[in-house]
This record gives C-alpha cells, structure tokens and sequence, in this order.
C-alpha cells in the first residue's frame, strides 16, 4: 500500500475530528459567542448539509486539475477554515467557517476516492478506500475524546487550532507524493466523458443499487450512534459510561473497517450481502439490549464494526462500479451517499425518539433502515451473472 494512502487518512481523521467534536463543544461554543444552545446547534446541522451538497459540486469545479493541485487546495481550505474559526469574533463568523470547511471536507474525500484506482490500482481499490475511511474511525476513538479534552482544559478555540495545525502539517506530504501527473477522472484510453455524461452513471442499475444500499447503511449507523450518549445517560449509573460506550463504538468501527476492507477485494458482494443480513439482527440485539449497560458496551463493539465495516465496503463498491464510466465523480457519489445517510439517520430517529420519548427507538430505527437495504441489496443481487463493473461498463456502451 502507498504511503500516501495513510497520509491522506491522517488528513481525512483531521476533517473527522473536527465533524464529530462540535457536538462535546457546544454549550462552551454557545456561551462564548452568545447565542442559543439550539442556535449553535447550527454548527453541526450546516456542517452535514455542506458535505453533502459539497461533494458534487466542489468535483465539478475541480474539473480536470491534477489530483494534487485539487486536494492540496481543498486541504488547505479546510486548514485556514479552522484558522479564521478559532479566531472568529462571533456566531455568523464561525457559522460561516463551518460551511466553508465542510464544503472543502466534502471536495477533498470525493477527489481521493476518485483516484484512488489510479494511485493503487484496482486489485486493492477496497483495502485503500477501508484505510482512507479509518481516518473517520479513529477520530472517533482519539480525535473527538481529545478535542472535547482540550475544550475543556483551554476552551473550545484550541480544538480548531489542534485541528488546524494536524492539517496544515498533512499539506506538504499531500503535495509531495501525488505525482503531478494524476488526474481526477483519467480514463484507460485517455478519452474523459462530458461531466453530464458521467452523472448519467446514476441510472445504472450496480451503481445505482450500491448508492441507495451506502445511503440506507449510514442512516442507520449515525440514527444510533447519534443517540447512544442519551441512551447509555438513561441507565442507572450510566453517565460516567458515556465517553467509554462512545470510545468502544469507535473501536468497533475501526476494527470493522479494517477487517472488511482486508478481504472486501476478493469477497465484496458476498460481504455485503451476508453482513447486511447480519447487520439487522445487530441493531435488532442492540434495541433490545439497551437497558441494561453491559448490553450497551458489549453491542457498541459489535454495532460499530459491522456498521462501518459494511458502510465502508458500499463505500469501494460505488467508487470501483461507477469509475469505469464515470471516473470524476465516482468519489462524489460515495461522499454525498455517505452524507445523506449521516442526516437521514438521525432526523428520522429524532422524530420517533421526541414522538415516543424513548431514546432506544433509535436503535429500533436503525434496524428499519438496515433491513430495507437488505432489500435492496438482494434486488442488486438477483439475476446477476457479470460483476457490477462489467455491468456497468456493458450498460455504458
């Protein structure tokens, strides 16, 4: 594996750090810049929407630079984004900041993504993208837990500034090992369809099939992991558990990746198809386990590794499906997939969380969503006798 693909991880635990922190942040970041704890709830809410409108668009303004001109600036955007919100001097400024940088987060995952077939080649497409995606994992585990750490000891400015500075220091090493000739959508032939032309990749039934399957997966892993603090908090006892169940789903997520993404190359449909089906029955034990703690912390583990685990084999699925005849945006595809998910989730657990006013609905809920991808999973799967990149491919000409 290139060492660039861990740079670009290190880079990509940054941008998820900075997600997934705000939310420990909230009340200092509400009391410091004087507004509301719903209104700096905004910070999170703009910070989703920006990634998933952020990805196709910042993908067509990046057109046909070389991957290191594009990610080098998206990189650098976010880092000065963090730069002008530690420093912001209220509420509309740092609101600001945070749509800029989702936007260059958004930008800078559908780029890599996008070239990670050119950068390793795809024999070992999954393995890549399962590291890449690690980023977002560990940021779970240490970076959150850290910036909520420092926020607390040096107030919330510093968590930026940490941030900042991790970017800043992934720059040079991003700028000095994607070779200047990589670009983001170079074809086998050298002929690079029209931008509407690869957007037309949507209506294509593998891709298609694993867009909506990424879409279903990711709501339900942030529909229960968004709510497993509240959770864990109605237990007798619970509260000092809290930062542990968050930590262990963290874990979970990261070994899940790891794992799936070590055997995704060779075993992806079958992986997705069985884990899907495993995954219903996950969040089903979960849901009904949640009362008691060791309930909790046990299918944490479980629930975050097969969660990202299968999340991030849809992940390679829709990037290695979609390249072949649509090599620009396939990374934007899996972005915004991933994204929707990550706001679906949680807006539909809300409602049914606030309607029953029990917070292990959300376990219920992700356990819905799961169990319509199996669905559609099994619609991807039936009839098929080529693999989905020849599909595509056939369907393309």
């Amino acid at each position: 594996m290139p060492v660039v693909v861990f740079v670009l991880a290190a880079a990509v635990f940054a941008q998820g750090t900075s997600e997934f922190m705000v939310s420990g942040l909230l009340e200092q970041i509400a009391a410091d810049v004087g507004v509301s704890l719903g209104a700096a709830g905004l910070l999170t809410s703009l910070f989703a929407a920006g990634m998933v409108v952020g990805a196709p668009v910042m993908v067509m303004l990046a057109g046909r630079l070389p991957v290191r001109y594009s990610v080098t600036a998206f990189l650098g955007l976010f880092c000065a984004a963090h730069v002008v919100g530690a420093a912001a001097p209220g509420f509309a400024v740092l609101l600001v900041t945070r749509v800029v940088a989702a936007v260059a987060n958004a930008g800078f995952l559908a780029i890599v993504l996008a070239a990670l077939p050119q950068l390793v080649g795809p024999a070992v497409l999954g393995r890549a993208s399962s590291v890449v995606v690690s980023g977002v994992t560990v940021a779970c585990i240490a970076g959150v837990p850290a910036g909520t750490l420092l926020g607390q000891v040096w107030g919330w400015r510093s968590a930026f500034w940490a941030v900042a500075v991790i970017s800043a220091a992934a720059l040079v090493p991003v700028w000095m090992m994607l070779g200047g000739d990589v670009r983001d959508g170079d074809m086998p032939d050298g002929q690079t369809p029209s931008m509407r032309r690869e957007w037309l990749v949507v209506r294509q039934r593998p891709v298609l099939i694993a867009v909506v399957a990424g879409v279903l997966v990711n709501a339900a892993t942030f529909a229960g992991f968004t709510f497993l603090g509240t959770i864990t908090t109605g237990i007798a006892g619970g509260d000092r558990w809290v930062p542990v169940v968050l930590a262990l789903f963290g874990v979970g997520s990261f070994l899940g990746v790891m794992v799936t993404g070590r055997y995704s190359d060779r075993h992806q449909r079958r992986i997705i198809l069985v884990g899907t089906v495993v995954l219903v029955g996950v969040w089903l034990l979960a849901a009904v386990t949640a009362q008691a703690l060791i309930g909790v912390l046990v299918m944490s583990v479980v629930a975050g590794a097969g969660a990202f685990g299968i999340g991030s084999t849809l992940i390679a699925t829709i990037v290695q499906t979609a390249t072949p005849v649509a090599p620009r945006i396939a990374g934007a595809l899996a972005t915004t997939a991933f994204n929707i998910g990550a706001v679906l989730g949680p807006a539909a657990a809300g409602l049914l969380v606030d309607r029953t006013d029990h917070p292990t609905m959300a376990l219920w809920c992700s356990a819905a969503f799961t169990t319509v991808a199996v669905s559609v999973v099994v619609m991807g799967q039936r009839r098929r006798v080529t693999s989905p990149v020849e599909q595509v491919r056939a369907d393309a000409r």
